[in-house]
């Protein structure tokens, strides 16, 4: 047996305290001072519109009103997210931005088509979601009932609401109707069709059990153990039974887990035509689960990724070598008092992965939250944005008084009585967001500075989407108790693109799962249609593709979840084009909006 010496004692003894650290990862402090920001260099991509474009509003953390309120604050500083959709079917992309204090309402920027936004959350229905016992912590776009509009599912700890799209720019909850009104701690949820019957299904992510937050009965309901922890929320499976409700299959299809999930991601690992699942927790380890085409899932985490005692907070897929294969980026915590590194997961085509963040350049963001595969500059190669800090407050550090918790004999860190409160010190606060820029698949340069995406404030979400049509890629950024960012992309005009917007006829309508393969200098390029990947942010469900320097494409393929594979020629390039499900080719052609 190894012994272990005083230095191996500390650096798991510093282990153990840096992973402690998460635990409170919802702090509601508010900014204290700021180190100067870095000048940036060269040309900028990218123009802050926030304010320009009508995004009035901040993220505000919730407060709890009990006998453990000084340290459940810790547990508000997440709630700050965004989800993207064209609700109104106007062909501009909107936006759902939460908000989480007990008298806060959510909002619906609804797109101007020129740049501007308008909230129409109140007019709409859709702006409650906090109060007393409850609080919205994520937002989701699925269109449950396949009628062509998408509807919203506003994750809360608490009850969580389905607001049923009614077409006229107004919603209605439909929650307790639809089978979904349960009370859980939720903090994320994706959709997609896990069975391919045509209507997309939805994945609950939970981070605490299924306790009251806002009334507990106990105070041991913080995680047992910071590698290990099976007393968190785990996953909630909710098959869509295509008459407008849900059924609860989670034990029926196999998603055993009760870690502390943050994050779920879907891809097709294989390329067999069924959706994978990534779990990203944050105590307990990650987990893999394959989808075996007949309804169940088999838990691969062993052989897929093995187990680890990271603290996983983010799951996005997408190729970034070009290999055809969709690989997995999750962040995780790198510090100086904590190296985990982040995951970025090479899929090795024989449902194993390889972790490859250090070789590429994306292992250490700082404490690590949402990350975004997307092409912003449309040379063809996947880059990645990642936003990171987790508390910014006041000079005075909190990492002591944990230590000094944790460094007590038999501390019991389940009990929240055993935390010190946090006041309005900082930990991992003021970190610069980094923007990867992918180097031809095989590392990538952080340009974040450059571009002026490099703030300090507290990331949480992020939003991918292209709010003018123009097939520049643009951002909405959300930032824990304050305000966001709306990113607009200038990239100079040169690069060429295309995309698409999907519509499933026989597959769910939304075509959530469909793989778009695009043949362009004789290279072959995957892209594929997810359901609210991405801690904090759901992002476009239209496909683009950055062509490069490439003036044509040769053809395009189209795998849809029913298995349908259709075919397209070359089309002309720089536009958007809508395709249905076994559409003829004749009829397709460049698509505009309509106003």
């Amino acid at each position: 047996m190894e012994r272990c010496g005083p230095l191996k004692m500390l650096k798991s003894r510093l282990e153990l305290i840096s992973s402690a650290f998460l635990l409170l990862a919802l702090v509601g402090t508010t900014a204290g001072f700021s180190p100067p920001q870095s000048a940036p260099q060269g040309q900028r991509w990218f123009e802050d519109v926030t304010h320009k474009a009508g995004i009035n509003y901040r993220h505000h953390s919730r407060h709890f009103n009990n006998e453990f309120s000084e340290i459940m604050q810790g547990y508000t500083k997440l709630g700050a997210s965004v989800a993207v959709a064209d609700y109104n079917g106007d062909g501009f992309e909107d936006i759902f931005v939460t908000d989480s204090c007990a008298t806060c309402k959510n909002h619906l920027y609804r797109n101007n088509g020129d740049f501007t936004f308008t909230d129409v959350a109140e007019e709409a229905g859709v702006a409650a979601g906090n109060d007393e016992e409850n609080a919205s912590a994520g937002a989701l776009w699925l269109d449950f009932n396949n009628d062509g509009r998408p509807d919203l599912f506003v994750v809360r700890f608490g009850h969580s609401i389905l607001y049923e799209n009614l077409g006229n720019g107004k919603f209605r909850d439909v929650a307790k109707a639809a089978g979904l009104d349960s009370y859980l701690n939720a903090i994320k949820a994706i959709a997609f069709d896990y069975d391919n019957d045509g209507y997309v299904d939805l994945f609950i992510g939970c981070y605490f059990q299924n306790i009251s937050l806002f009334h507990p009965t106990t105070s041991r309901f913080f995680p047992e153990s910071f590698e290990t922890a099976n007393n968190g929320g785990g996953v909630f499976v909710y098959h869509n039974n295509g008459d407008g409700t849900f059924t609860d299959v989670t034990q029926k299809v196999g998603i055993r887990t009760s870690g502390w999930t943050l994050d779920l991601g879907h891809g097709d690992a294989n390329n067999d035509g069924w959706e994978d699942l990534y779990v990203a927790n944050d105590f307990g380890t990650d987990r893999f689960f394959l989808n075996n085409g007949n309804g169940t899932f088999t838990d691969k985490t062993e052989t897929a990724v093995g187990f680890d005692t990271k603290k996983g907070m983010n799951a996005d897929w997408g190729d970034y070598d070009n290999d055809g294969l969709l690989d997995i980026y999750v962040t995780n915590i790198t510090d100086d008092y904590m190296r985990e590194g982040n995951f970025l997961w090479h899929n090795n085509g024989n449902l194993t992965f390889t972790d490859v963040s250090r070789e590429t350049g994306t292992y250490d963001t700082g404490w690590g939250w949402g990350g975004k595969f997307f092409d912003y500059d449309n040379d063809g190669w996947l880059d990645l944005y990642v936003v990171n800090g987790w508390v910014s407050a006041g000079p005075e550090s909190y990492v002591p008084d944990v230590f000094a918790m944790v460094t007590k004999p038999g501390i019991d860190l389940a009990d929240a009585r055993n935390w010190p409160p946090m006041g309005n010190k900082s930990l991992s606060g003021y970190e610069k967001k980094k923007l990867f820029h992918n180097e031809g698949g095989h590392f990538f340069k952080d340009e974040a500075a450059r571009h002026g995406l490099d703030s300090t404030r507290d990331g949480r979400g992020i939003a991918v989407a292209d709010f003018d049509n123009d097939g520049r890629l643009d951002l909405f950024v959300t930032n824990a108790d304050d305000e966001p960012f709306l990113y607009r992309n200038i990239l100079p005009t040169g690069a060429h693109w295309i995309g698409f917007l999907l519509e499933g006829t026989k597959s769910n309508r939304s075509a959530i799962g469909a793989q778009v393969r695009i043949t362009a200098g004789q290279k072959t390029y995957l892209r594929y249609v997810n359901g609210g990947n991405g801690f904090g942010g759901q992002s476009t469900t239209r496909v683009h593709l950055g062509l490069g320097q490439n003036t044509r494409i040769e053809s395009v393929e189209i795998s849809w979840p029913s298995g349908l594979k259709q075919k397209l020629p070359g089309l002309p390039i720089d536009h958007w084009y809508q395709v249905r499900e076994g559409q003829s080719t004749k009829n397709i052609h460049p698509w505009k909006p309509k106003r």
